[in-house]
């Protein structure tokens, strides 16, 4: 009897300290998010103690074992019955980021397509990429501004070694911006972001000098077609021009290194800003370069002769002005909710959903716009996006242990 209440009172120790240290968590918030799975927990710790109990009265008594082991049994059933406290609490946090994440995603590509269809009526009869970019940052830098001003965000308190970081990531944003409106103006919106649908080829360059990311023999096979798609798409298309090739091109080396160095910035400790901030700090920035950029560049384009001018091409000023607007509100709401994105995922799953976005964009614009495309150019773009989808697939495939 001695041993066998000295056998209870050291489960009943590890009972209370399994208890406290339940209540411990519980009040820190660390286990158990939801509060739905308190009562579940409370069984649990119930029905841990009657099993921990009846082991012991099974080992200290062989009278009563047929009694015990139908009690053992009993135990069981009802544990069985007694849902993982874990998958409570995590699933209905993964299913709200997953649906938080497919909602942002569409923000995402119906923002982009009224851009490119807003960006290309103006650059059509307003050929000054410079200073449709110019414009472009400086109604992003209003909405910023306007943010700040009505305390919808705090203001970022910056030190001198984020200044140096923002200030070399709004120059790689400029440069990538003005690259895609030059594009944009020359040749057709399809055809530009047929050529973007190689960002994944650069992630992964960049990826890898940057972050240190090394690709698996199937992430580098999927990019040939990727390339070669691309390529095919070019020779045969109809408004091909070499600006407005080598312009799209370059905006996707200029667009994966300010991706992939925003995301090691962002994922700096003490040195992280949101990325709500850190975007919005990049375009002022991007705002302040070009603005002066676009003046020695193109000179004063808002005079009333150059806004004459566009309106005798068949678009009125008023619509004209209608369009910059809208085009410039896209332009940055895209961008921010891109940001946002790229906050949430990977650099690497950010740009797949780039890929997949370039799809979304080709097809609307095509529709939109009535582009003339050849049965070769199509089969190019669909081996390139097919190339983007096996990207994909590569890249969540998991190397085996060896």
């Amino acid at each position: 009897m001695e041993s066998y209440a000295l056998t209870v009172r050291s489960s009943s120790t590890s009972l209370l300290l399994h208890s406290r240290h339940y209540l411990n968590s519980t009040r820190s918030g660390v286990a158990f998010p939801n509060p739905l799975s308190a009562n579940s927990s409370l069984r649990s710790i119930h029905g841990a103690a009657a099993f921990l109990t009846s082991k012991v009265l099974l080992s200290r008594s062989s009278l009563s074992s047929h009694f015990w082991s139908q009690t053992a049994n009993n135990f069981k059933a009802k544990t069985a019955s007694v849902p993982d406290n874990t998958d409570e609490s995590t699933n209905p946090r993964d299913l709200v980021r997953t649906l938080q994440l497919i909602i942002m995603f569409i923000v995402w590509y119906l923002l982009n397509i009224y851009f490119n269809i807003y960006n290309k009526q103006v650059l059509k009869v307003y050929p000054f990429p410079a200073t449709v970019t110019a414009f472009q940052f400086g109604c992003g830098t209003v909405l910023i501004l306007l943010m700040w001003g009505l305390k919808l965000h705090p203001i970022p308190k910056l030190t001198k070694s984020q200044v140096s970081v923002i200030l070399t990531l709004g120059s790689i944003h400029t440069l990538g911006n003005l690259l895609t409106n030059i594009s944009l103006g020359k040749v057709a919106v399809s055809f530009t972001h047929t050529i973007k649908a190689m960002e994944p080829f650069f992630t992964v360059i960049f990826a890898g000098l940057f972050l240190g990311e090394s690709p698996s023999i199937w992430v580098l096979a999927s990019l040939a077609p990727i390339v070669g798609g691309v390529a095919l798409a070019s020779f045969t298309e109809s408004s091909f021009n070499w600006i407005g090739f080598g312009s799209a091109m370059a905006s996707n080396v200029t667009n994966q290194t300010r991706n992939v160095l925003s995301k090691k910035f962002m994922i700096k400790k003490e040195e992280s800003l949101d990325n709500i901030n850190l975007f919005s700090l990049i375009t002022i920035s991007s705002f302040l370069f070009l603005l002066p950029m676009a003046i020695l560049m193109e000179g004063v384009k808002f005079s009333p002769s150059y806004l004459q001018q566009a309106a005798s091409v068949g678009v009125n000023i008023r619509e004209l002005g209608i369009r910059l607007v809208l085009s410039g509100i896209c332009f940055h709401s895209y961008q921010q909710v891109s940001y946002v994105i790229l906050g949430m995922v990977s650099a690497v799953t950010h740009a797949v959903g780039n890929s997949v976005k370039r799809v979304v964009v080709i097809i609307s614009s095509v529709i939109f716009f009535q582009t003339p495309v050849s049965p070769i150019n199509s089969l190019g773009t669909a081996i390139a996006l097919v190339g983007v989808f096996l990207y994909s697939k590569a890249k969540r495939m998991k190397p085996k242990a060896l």
